[in-house]
């Protein structure tokens, strides 16, 4: 078979990939050869999906990851598609999501040589280094199975993050011969364990775990695997516990020990102060999630534990004084175990939270921390509140998937969650703009058995608006929730504070509703509670619909 033949054969039967984003360009025809739906009728097939942008790709495949646990897999061309999908892998990259990246290069007697080939970059592999866990130029087509066991070993054993692979275009119709005594490529996928912590200080954390008088946890997204150890184990503490964006749902809907993504909050940095023992696992403790009013003040006070299964990551941002380089679930299990059992508790996954675990000292001070920080009530919040309350009364299993806007800056502060992998968005890491639309496309594509709500603005929808064709086509019944707010408000408010003039943040729009309905997808413009709710329940819920709220006509409404 053909080296492209034996990628598709790889990713169908050997890694499981059930789905592929691209779009078609004359460098990746071949690639396309054993994609269609008959190609091989006994075979499970790969549904392909074509946005409208390498942006778009990126974002959906990022969603589709998120949403999974599983790689998002993107064909990408040579040259401008590449350079195209760069910011989604940035994202991707920034709260590692694992993301598998195909392209095209230039044929093997052309690279590097700037003979002004079509789609030509001086080294493009170069280029996407910077966004990638690895970028590898496939110079020999049979050393493709060792490459792609490498992009594997990498999502499952070790910081994920996006892969590259480029395939010179002389080399997709390359014939590869079968290993001896097979007749096609039936390749076992390697076995990758999870690394584990070191025994001794494992035992040194416990010891000062179970010595703390004053625990504090921080869970990040490095722990979605493992919810039903992250319970047990704050649990056991009786811990307060800040659960980041990327980790929200972790402990489940409204847990008596969860303060939530508020770590940029007084009362809840008082608490970091004020700790003698922290615990942080899976947690970059980065700015976007423990200081995004931007001053460093999420200062650590007392004794700091920290696991990461990236060793370098343990020495940023906040000193350790224990550091231990292990898988966080991995981790979180082993400790739940050890910590439970040395309070009299027994550690079982399918465990229902215990009677009284969780509601003394940790849940009492968690309770007083809330209420301190008044969230509800706070002016610059309240107007959130009966939006979210009216989502998620109308779709409470959904996935909440937001763009950098107004509405996701509150939702992270504000909104439970009832499991993990149902809340993510763009305003960690990277910070990107069009993000929501694309990345909501793509877990509606992973899990289509539970709604999917976008929180976009009126700002970055337009960055990636184009992808409602793709939603309308793929029939996807995704709920995009647009806060018209009449431009870029965020740095509307950061340039009065600084006291700069505003300037290109008053940007005008379009009529939101035509263009909708041009792509062919539902939409309907409301300013209340009861009109969202109605949207909802009369919707078709086999495709998109766009729901339009003008921001100012919403606080009016309300205020009623």
């Amino acid at each position: 078979m053909t080296c492209a033949e034996l990628l598709i054969r790889l990713l169908r039967d050997t890694y499981g990939v059930d789905t592929v984003f691209g779009i078609p360009g004359v460098h990746t025809v071949e690639l396309y050869r054993g994609l269609e739906p008959d190609a091989d009728p006994a075979a499970r097939s790969i549904r392909h999906v074509t946005p409208r942008h390498e942006q778009g790709a990126g974002f959906m495949a990022d969603g589709y990851a998120r949403s999974t646990g599983k790689p998002g897999v993107c064909f990408i061309i040579t040259g401008p598609g590449m350079t195209n999908i760069t910011t989604a892998m940035g994202q991707a990259l920034a709260d590692s999501i694992p993301m598998l990246v195909i392209s095209s290069v230039n044929r093997t007697d052309t690279l590097g040589r700037g003979q002004g080939r079509l789609h030509e970059l001086p080294s493009q592999q170069q280029l996407v280094s910077g966004v990638a866990r690895f970028s590898h130029t496939l110079l020999d087509p049979a050393a493709l199975p060792e490459v792609l066991a490498r992009a594997f070993a990498l999502f499952e054993g070790a910081r994920p993050g996006p892969v590259h692979i480029e395939i010179p275009i002389d080399l997709f119709n390359a014939e590869v011969a079968p290993p001896a005594g097979r007749t096609t490529h039936d390749f076992t996928r390697p076995r990758i364990g999870r690394l584990a912590p070191d025994p001794a200080l494992l035992a040194e954390a416990v010891n000062m775990l179970q010595d703390a008088e004053r625990p504090l946890v921080l869970l990040g997204g490095g722990c979605v695997a493992a919810p039903d150890a992250a319970r047990q184990l704050v649990e056991a503490l009786d811990a307060p516990t800040v659960t980041t964006i990327n980790a929200k749902g972790l402990l489940g809907g409204a847990h008596p020990l969860d303060l939530g993504a508020n770590a940029a909050l007084p009362a809840v940095r008082e608490l970091a102060r004020d700790a003698d023992v922290v615990l942080a696992i899976g947690t970059e403790l980065g700015e976007t999630d423990y200081d995004v009013v931007f001053d460093d003040g999420f200062v650590i006070g007392g004794q700091l534990i920290r696991i990461d299964i990236d060793p370098e990551q343990l020495a940023r941002n906040q000193q350790a004084t224990l550091a231990i380089v292990a898988d966080a679930g991995l981790a979180l299990e082993t400790l739940a175990a050890r910590v439970a059992g040395g309070l009299g508790e027994t550690y079982d996954k399918t465990a229902e939270t215990p009677d009284g675990a969780g509601k003394t000292r940790g849940a009492q001070i968690t309770a007083a921390t809330l209420e301190a920080l008044a969230l509800p009530t706070d002016p610059a919040f309240a107007p959130y509140v009966p939006l979210f309350d009216t989502l998620q009364q109308a779709l409470p299993e959904a996935i909440w998937v937001g763009d950098s806007c107004a509405t996701v800056y509150a939702a992270n502060h504000l909104l439970s969650q009832p499991a993990p992998r149902r809340y993510f968005n763009a305003s960690t890491g990277y910070g990107t703009l069009g993000y929501g639309l694309p990345a909501a496309m793509g877990a509606t594509l992973g899990r289509p058995d539970l709604p999917v709500i976008a929180l976009v603005g009126d700002g970055g929808i337009m960055f990636t608006l184009s992808e409602l064709a793709c939603a309308v086509e793929e029939q996807l019944p995704v709920v995009i929730v647009l806060w018209h707010n009449q431009g870029y408000e965020e740095i509307r408010r950061f340039m009065d504070n600084a006291g700069v003039t505003r300037l290109g943040v008053d940007i005008k729009a379009p009529d939101f509703q035509l263009l909708a309905q041009g792509f062919g997808c539902a939409a309907v413009a409301i300013d209340s509670p009861s009109e969202l709710a109605t949207a909802i329940s009369e919707r078709d819920a086999s495709a998109p619909l766009l729901v339009e709220i003008d921001a100012a006509a919403w606080q009016r409404s309300i205020a009623q």
